[in-house]
């Protein structure tokens, strides 16, 4: 059994107004046996897809190798736009040792609300995935459930938005806010049979044959980061 440990901390500043919440790296992350095209950083690994979306979306011309550089660049966009990063999964089990959701197990999840009582200028959660089994969302509903807070529904199209209030108190003041949760399509290959389905992507695919599926993650993306 592998212990899948996450291999970075949170990455949040006072400012932080948008948090990015997946689930855990691949294991390589965590072994230190990184690809040629890796980011030893939050979402690194270059078949991910999440920093190529945001590249393409700001054109940053990023780098994508093991350098310190390539961190640093990283972390001045999320500095600079107001964006953190906290993946929902602290640690998991696996039997096989390789980045499906599906096969974590004995999963420690992190305390996001925790956070976002820590950090009040957070009003926006940005999944990279769905509802679907062991999906960030899906974990977070989890973690709703501890807090006795759950979801409402705002916005049922892909890609779904939901809000829930948070109250809790800073000092000797009371503080009741609304965070905005946004379920985007997950950056993995196995998410592009689901785009496929999309009424949207049918359109936009039968008016241009060209338009793909990272072409719509990046529409998608765009709204949000």
């Amino acid at each position: 059994m592998f212990k899948h440990k996450h291999p970075y901390k949170p990455f949040i500043k006072k400012d932080t107004t948008k948090l990015i919440v997946g689930t855990l790296p691949p294991p390589r992350f965590s072994t230190g046996e990184l690809l040629e095209k890796d980011v030893d950083f939050c979402y690194g690994s270059y078949y991910n897809s999440l920093w190529l979306f945001i590249d393409k979306i700001h054109d940053l011309g990023l780098r994508y190798d093991n350098s310190d550089e390539a961190i640093e660049e990283r972390k001045l966009f999320l500095t600079n736009h107001k964006i953190g990063v906290c993946d929902i999964v602290d640690s998991a089990d696996r039997e096989k040792i390789d980045a499906s959701d599906l096969g974590m197990q004995n999963i420690k999840l992190r305390d996001i609300i925790g956070y976002l009582k820590a950090y009040p200028n957070i009003d926006t959660l940005l999944f990279t995935g769905g509802n679907s089994k062991n999906g960030p969302e899906y974990f977070f509903r989890r973690h709703l459930k501890t807090y006795n807070l759950k979801l409402e529904l705002v916005h049922n199209e892909v890609p779904r938005i939901h809000q829930f209030t948070l109250c809790h108190t800073e000092g000797s003041q009371s503080i009741s806010r609304t965070i905005k949760t946004v379920s985007l399509t997950s950056g993995s290959g196995a998410a592009n049979i689901s785009i496929s389905r999309i009424p949207l992507y049918k359109q936009l695919k039968a008016k241009k044959p060209d338009f793909n599926t990272f072409d719509f993650r990046v529409m998608q993306y765009r709204e949000f980061i």
